[in-house]
């Protein structure tokens, strides 16, 4: 490579890492300031620890044992607060468009992967925070619930702990399906553009799934089904017990909903790439 390559070389990397630079502190800026958006992730949490909370109060476990998974039983709430993130991730670029804010980040970072990179980055680290902030309160609550409703170290089931490897493997789990939700939602919103649009398409893709698998009756589409759903096959990471029995496992699941994340982030990227903002 020559001197004058390298300078090149060197001068765009400098270039690219600038802009990138001043797409985080501008998308970081938009986040922090957006009302909604700040309301939203206490929703997040706060729905996902209590009704981490409602399930663990609900669920008996008789002497005779109950089989039932407690550390999946203690990140039920998961379920209900991805909702939440999803329309979060949505709202965090669908605003613009709506504000045509969309205009003014294109001309200031005029690269539009750089932008949507940066937008990825700032989402993911929030969710990130906030999403284990409701993890670890579930677990916390589930350790202090489940012993009252018969889970006890005389049935089987000990103090839910992180120094349990599948348990740590749970939450870590969990807060990572938050974040790959979080960014199905960004990818969906930045080529929908319309936040209803992309609200529908997200939560569809989340609970359609499970619907139709109960409607089929063969048991191998069944379970073809739960291996392609994103939510079915990412909260497989859960399981703590009886791991034989998944449709999937743990970590296979959760790549199938990285897969999906990333083709909506790629059809997301396609679209802002050719089309006007």
């Amino acid at each position: 490579m020559s001197l004058l390559s390298g300078a090149r070389l060197t001068t765009a990397d400098g270039a690219w890492r600038g802009d990138f630079g001043r797409a985080l502190r501008a998308e970081w800026t938009k986040l922090r300031t957006a009302g909604d958006i700040g309301r939203l992730l206490l929703l997040a949490v706060a729905l996902t620890v209590a009704a981490s909370c409602g399930a663990a109060k609900a669920v008996k476990c008789p002497d005779a044992g109950c089989g039932q998974d407690a550390v999946k039983l203690a990140l039920t709430g998961v379920t209900v607060g991805q909702a939440v993130i999803a329309v979060l991730a949505v709202l965090a670029v669908s605003g613009e468009y709506g504000t045509g804010m969309i205009h003014t980040t294109l001309t200031a970072v005029p690269n539009r992967l750089t932008v949507l990179t940066a937008k990825a980055t700032v989402l993911a680290t929030v969710v990130l925070t906030s999403g284990t902030a409701a993890v670890l309160a579930s677990l916390l609550a589930g350790r202090y619930i489940l012993p009252g409703n018969g889970f006890t170290e005389a049935r089987g089931y000990a103090p839910l702990s992180l120094a349990d490897g599948p348990t740590l493997r749970a939450a870590v789990g969990s807060v990572l399906y938050l974040v790959l939700i979080a960014l199905i939602g960004l990818g969906v919103a930045t080529a929908a553009r319309e936040a209803a649009s992309a609200i529908g398409i997200v939560l569809g893709l989340l609970y359609l799934f499970p619907v139709v698998t109960q409607v089929i009756n063969d048991p191998e589409w069944q379970r073809h089904l739960q291996q392609i759903s994103p939510m079915t096959a990412g909260l497989a990471i859960q399981a703590t017990v009886h791991l034989h029995e998944l449709p999937i496992g743990p970590w296979a699941g959760l790549s199938v909903l990285a897969a999906w994340a990333a083709a909506a982030l790629l059809v997301g990227s396609l679209l802002l790439h050719r089309r006007d903002a």
